[in-house]
């Protein structure tokens, strides 16, 4: 047997350009009206600085119950201590997060281009990372050495998934990988990253992988990260409405 996995699309931030003003409702804060039309978001700006438990609480207390966000863990983790990371460290980073309760989704460990998987650094600060958090945890490498076999296998051992990114600096990266319930796709935008928006053949393909059905699969997380000039936004409600019209054709 095969079944669907749930698909959720969103964008990274909440942001409401003018000129989308009219998909969303006209009142209530930013993340208000964003979260009712997506019932994801990806909140990057933790991965510059810190935020106050109240604030994640509050945001968590604004949303739906559906609602999920994910969580980009900071480059302090990642690109300054190269994941020579504490206990304590890991700790206070996690606690404030934690006031979302259960609309916390993933944990986003973002990995610079420099970082070689180096198997005694790496699993201990994961397997450190597991033991203070027990919830869906997403990495995205970028070195070629994180996408060998051995790799896959001591994150699937760990309930860790591997984003698919696009562009993908490696062809491997383009797939996701490790712990397969969760696939987090991050789409940067092409050809220029974070500026350009995708052309409706792409988008199309995007849609149709993210029907393909999968036992293994629980979720599904389409992200959209081309924020510069909005296209976002664009990308995700068109994407989002795809899904939703051929979900329905398909159960009709």
């Amino acid at each position: 047997m095969t079944s669907s996995p749930r698909i959720r699309v969103g964008c990274a931030g909440w942001s409401i350009l003018s000129r989308h003003a009219a998909f969303f409702p006209a009142e209530g804060s930013h993340l208000q009206r964003y979260a009712a039309v997506f019932d994801a978001v990806e909140v990057n700006s933790s991965f510059y600085r810190p935020h106050r438990a109240a604030t994640w609480a509050a945001w968590g207390a604004a949303v739906p119950a559906a609602f999920r966000f994910a969580v980009k863990m900071p480059r302090d983790f990642s690109h300054d201590a190269r994941l020579h990371v504490t206990a304590r460290a890991l700790r206070d980073f996690l606690d404030p997060v934690h006031e979302l309760g259960p609309r916390l989704g993933p944990l986003l460990l973002q990995l610079p281009g420099s970082l070689v998987f180096e198997p005694t650094v790496a699993l201990r600060f994961l397997d450190r990372l597991r033991r203070a958090h027990a919830g869906a945890i997403v990495v995205e490498p970028r070195h070629a050495s994180w996408f060998a076999a051995p790799v896959a296998r001591a994150l699937r051992e760990r309930g860790i998934a591997r984003v698919a990114a696009d562009p993908a600096r490696t062809p491997r990266a383009a797939v996701p990988g490790g712990d397969h319930r969760l696939e987090y796709a991050r789409l940067h935008g092409a050809p220029r990253m974070y500026y350009d928006e995708y052309p409706a053949a792409a988008l199309a393909r995007l849609v149709r992988r993210a029907l393909r059905p999968d036992r293994r699969v629980r979720e599904r997380w389409l992200v959209f990260d081309n924020t510069a000039h909005g296209h976002a936004v664009t990308d995700a409600l068109v994407v989002q409405r795809a899904i939703g019209e051929l979900a329905k054709a398909g159960s009709g």
